[in-house]
């Protein structure tokens, strides 16, 4: 890790869904500094949407502090700077669009940065071209196939030009052809990364270190390595150790 003020910082982070005996965050301590590309697998329901959703201030822990470059936020004020900075691609691309039209999602984001209407429709198309949706402009969103949602949730991540991703299964649902252009598109960012995936090959070919939320808690095995197998054993679908 870099010995610079880190981007992002959980300092102590604990957090309990409503009606649960225990906590889901246990006192996770965490830093992601500019350069950093980290994967996250964890269990179904261990919590790794929530420690995404703890970051933006979308969910607020009962104990510990979330830091942005070094600064406590804490009120939805603080929150709104942080998510002009670091761009969330929800797991259900529905959840992320909203306008009637493609060229609308996407210049949102720009539009509420303060960019001019006309700046922010054009800056929206360049993001759109530079993912190979050139045409989309006037496409209705609720009529895109899956994988093109995915994309055009993306693109207005991406119209943002973010500090940080934070990426939930990006590559759920997606045909071989659009999961590939996404691993093609991630890897020319120069931007932190954040990736929950079960993808054992997306992570391989887009991360560079690795941690495990399990029981509350982050675990960092500079050991364990994501990879691709060309052969099936019982612990295929987890992270493992060969011997």
């Amino acid at each position: 890790m870099s010995s610079e003020t880190a981007l992002l910082q959980l300092r102590g982070v604990r957090y309990r869904y409503p009606g649960a005996e225990n906590d889901v965050l246990a006192g996770i301590d965490f830093a992601l500094h500019r350069h950093d590309r980290l994967g996250l697998y964890g269990p179904n329901g261990s919590g790794k949407t929530t420690f995404l959703h703890t970051i933006m201030g979308l969910v607020c822990p009962r104990q510990g502090e979330v830091l942005f470059e070094g600064r406590s936020v804490r009120s939805e004020k603080d929150f709104r700077a942080v998510r002009s900075r670091i761009g969330l691609l929800l797991q259900n691309a529905d959840d992320q669009l909203f306008c009637p039209t493609v060229l609308e999602d996407v210049a949102f984001g720009p539009l509420n940065l303060g960019m001019a209407p006309e700046r922010a429709a054009e800056h929206a198309r360049q993001t759109l071209a530079a993912l190979g949706l050139q045409g989309f402009d006037s496409r209705l969103t609720h009529r895109l196939s899956g994988g093109e949602k995915k994309l055009v949730s993306l693109a207005a991540v991406l119209a943002m030009q973010p500090d940080a991703l934070l990426l939930d299964e990006p590559t759920n649902g997606l045909d071989p052809a659009t999961r590939l252009h996404i691993i093609d598109i991630l890897n020319s960012l120069d931007a932190a990364l954040i990736i929950i995936s079960h993808d054992w090959d997306f992570l391989h070919r887009t991360v560079s270190q690795y941690l495990t939320l399990k029981a509350g808690h982050l675990v960092h095995d500079p050991e364990m390595v994501p990879h691709h197998h060309a052969h099936a054993h019982p612990h295929g679908g987890e992270p493992h150790a060969h011997s």
